[in-house]
């Protein structure tokens, strides 16, 4: 829906960059209402303005907190161009429409750092009424009126989008979509939303703002014992706290690790997690068995490790695990007797998940900002036989089992599988070749037997390399992304070979 701007209200505290705005507006003989600084700013431009006072029939008052706290410069944002009564109203008190709202807001957190700084300076307590004056009352309720009202409103509510407005009078003369106007009120939105968490979090006593509207925990510390930690969120939506102190930093980022990786197994398995990367993984036909076999691949790696099974926790198996110091255990349930041996120890962490993660992204903070992806679901896009032979059944089970392992190891990394028992593990290389290395050499430290056994890698082979030293070391099936302009080399060597390969074409980098 086309609708073009006849008049706009402009406010701001920061005035650079409205120039070419106002002289786009005059061009376009957009009827222009101000006060204030701004007002003398355009009409020192010579561009027309009608001062906000004429509609008001008000001064500003109050020393300046109140200028445009009134039904004319609100009803003229907030009239509904399509409703009747409103439309009436608005001309029953002389209330002009108002198409376009530029109002930034007062700068909240730049006088709080001013007055600190000022304060830390002189030695003196910490003036607040700077502070409290920079709290903007006006400005947010226009921007949100003009938000609000979108189908008809254009707002501006940072200079940073002067540009995208500035652009769309030059070319569209004037006229906006409903497209372009919601997007302005996203903006505005997330705006209003930013400065009301820097004001709150101020009066908390907060150092960073909170954008996850969550609950709040505060940690013992954070990754370090040098580090504050907080936990926006809650694990009672996902766990039962059965027995121990509280989770950590890190418990909580292994924690999750640990039931990201067993949110993608079937059958029944076992994990052992540290520090986010799985050391021991198997499935089997019983818990204990499955216990005892992903044990063995890594026993050294376990210690303070954090356990995640997918099955009821039955009393051998809790005898079993009892022998060893972990962190945490994560299960679906627990038998009793399993229970009581298992908080034994006081402040060892069991938690019962009852729910499962349904988050479809994952954010990381960057540079100042935040990165977000949506989550790496599934395994392989294509399965593609590409070696010299077809895998066998088996070959196929732990190749698929394999290439979940490696996905969720970081990156470069390979994973070695037999039997559907991780038997080596190679994570957080530089070079994939070295990640292979890796995963040998652990595999070979715990006496586990590869030959005849599966390797996953987490990206494509850039060389032949990596499959000559694995079969060298007894691999004779692989499972790859594919994807380099050198593929044909290591599927050459797997043809010539008679050696398993599947090609994916789904990668799992992990950073």
């Amino acid at each position: 829906m086309q609708k073009k701007i006849q008049s706009a209200l402009i406010s701001v505290f920061y005035k650079d960059g409205l120039e070419n705005i106002v002289k786009q507006l005059h061009r376009l003989g957009i009827s222009i209402y101000s006060t204030g600084g701004t007002q003398k700013f355009i009409e020192e431009l010579q561009v027309p303005c009608i001062p906000v006072e004429s509609l008001t029939s008000y001064p500003s008052i109050l020393g300046g907190r109140v200028k445009t706290l009134h039904p004319s410069v609100f009803g003229g944002i907030l009239g509904r161009r399509d409703n009747e009564t409103d439309i009436q109203e608005m001309k029953q008190f002389n209330i002009p429409e108002i198409d376009l709202v530029i109002v930034d807001l007062y700068p909240f957190e730049a006088t709080v750092a001013e007055q600190k700084h000022k304060a830390q300076a002189l030695g003196t307590a910490l003036d607040e009424t700077p502070i409290i004056e920079k709290i903007d009352i006006g400005g947010p309720s226009m921007i949100r009126a003009a938000a609000k009202n979108h189908q008809s409103v254009v707002v501006v509510a940072a200079k940073k989008d002067y540009s995208l407005l500035e652009n769309i009078l030059k070319t569209q003369h004037g006229e906006t979509t409903l497209e372009q106007r919601r997007l302005f009120a996203i903006k505005a939105f997330d705006v209003c939303t930013g400065y009301d968490l820097a004001i709150s979090n101020y009066f908390n006593g907060a150092n960073f703002a909170n954008p996850f509207n969550k609950e709040q925990s505060v940690l013992r510390y954070g990754e370090n014992p040098h580090q504050q930690g907080t936990f926006f969120g809650s694990l009672d939506e996902i766990f039962d706290k059965l027995n121990g102190k509280e989770l950590s930093y890190n418990n909580l980022v292994d924690v999750d690790a640990a039931v990201q990786i067993i949110s993608d197994f079937d059958d029944l398995t076992f994990a052992i997690i540290k520090h986010t990367n799985v050391c021991g993984i198997a499935s089997r036909a019983t818990v204990n068995e499955a216990w005892h076999a992903a044990l063995a691949g890594d026993p050294e790696s376990t210690f303070g490790g954090v356990l995640v099974c997918n099955a009821s926790i039955n009393l051998a198996t809790a005898n079993a695990i009892n022998e060893i110091f972990f962190e945490v255990l994560v299960a679906p349930a627990f038998d009793t007797d399993a229970l009581d041996v298992l908080k034994s120890k006081k402040n060892r962490i069991i938690l019962q998940q009852k729910n499962k993660l349904t988050t479809t992204h994952n954010t990381k903070t960057v540079l100042k900002g935040i990165l977000t992806q949506q989550n790496d679901n599934g395994n392989f896009i294509d399965w593609k036989e590409e070696g010299g032979r077809a895998t066998t059944l088996a070959e196929k089970e732990d190749l698929v089992f394999a290439n979940i392992v490696c996905k969720h190891l970081k990156s470069n990394a390979i994973a070695l599988v037999k039997n559907k028992q991780l038997l080596g593990k190679g994570c957080g290389q530089t070079s994939r070749i070295d990640a292979l290395r890796q995963s040998i050499e652990k595999a070979k430290q715990f006496n586990l037997d590869i030959n005849g056994a599966v390797l996953a890698s987490d990206a494509f082979f850039p060389f032949d390399d990596c499959v000559k030293i694995a079969h060298a070391a007894g691999i004779n099936a692989f499972i790859q992304p594919g994807g380099s302009i050198r593929d044909k080399d290591s599927i050459s060597y797997c043809k010539q070979n008679g050696l398993a390969m599947v090609i994916t074409g789904q990668r799992h980098f992990k950073h």
